[in-house]
C-alpha cells in the first residue's frame, strides 16, 4: 500500500518559504557580472565605453570601465608603436616583434589577473595604472 502521509514541512507560498530568482541566487550576481565583462581583454572595451558615455554606473562599475578603458588605449597604442617600428627598421624588427608579443601577453595576463581578483571579491585596483586612468579621465573626459 502507498503511504499517502501529508508532508507539513513543503514551503508555502503565504509562508514566503519559496526560493524567489534575484540576483543574490545567481551565481554571478548582475553588477559582477558587469564588471567581469568590462576587463575581457579587447571585447571589455566596448561595454566600458558605454557605461562611461551613458555616466551611469555605481563607483565601482566605473572605475573598472576607465582602468580597462586605459588598459585597451595603452595596448593599443603600444601595439601600433611597436608595429610600426618594426616595419620601418631592418636590424630591430624581430626584437620589436618579440616585444610586442611581450607587450600583448601581458595586456591579456593582466586582464586574466583582473578577472580573477574580481571572482575572488578582491580589490579591482591596479598599482599606479589606477591612479594614471583617473587621473586621464577626470583631466580629458569630464
Amino acid at each position: 500500500m502507498e503511504n499517502h502521509q501529508p508532508i507539513d514541512n513543503l514551503p508555502t507560498e503565504e509562508a514566503g518559504d519559496w526560493e524567489k530568482p534575484d540576483e543574490l541566487n545567481a551565481p554571478f550576481p548582475l553588477p559582477k557580472f558587469q564588471l567581469l565583462l568590462y576587463v575581457i581583454p579587447v571585447i571589455g572595451f566596448f561595454p566600458s565605453l558605454w557605461t562611461l558615455y551613458r555616466r551611469q554606473g555605481s563607483r565601482e562599475q566605473v572605475a573598472v570601465s576607465r582602468l580597462s578603458i586605459t588598459l585597451a588605449f595603452t595596448w593599443l597604442l603600444g601595439y601600433l608603436l611597436l608595429i610600426t617600428g618594426a616595419e620601418t627598421s631592418e636590424f630591430l624588427a624581430l626584437r620589436l616583434l618579440i616585444l610586442n608579443s611581450f607587450f600583448t601577453s601581458s595586456y591579456f595576463l593582466v586582464s586574466v589577473l583582473l578577472i580573477l581578483r574580481l571572482i575572488q571579491g578582491k580589490s579591482n585596483r591596479l598599482p599606479g595604472f589606477s591612479n594614471f586612468s583617473e587621473r586621464i579621465h577626470s583631466k580629458y573626459l569630464s
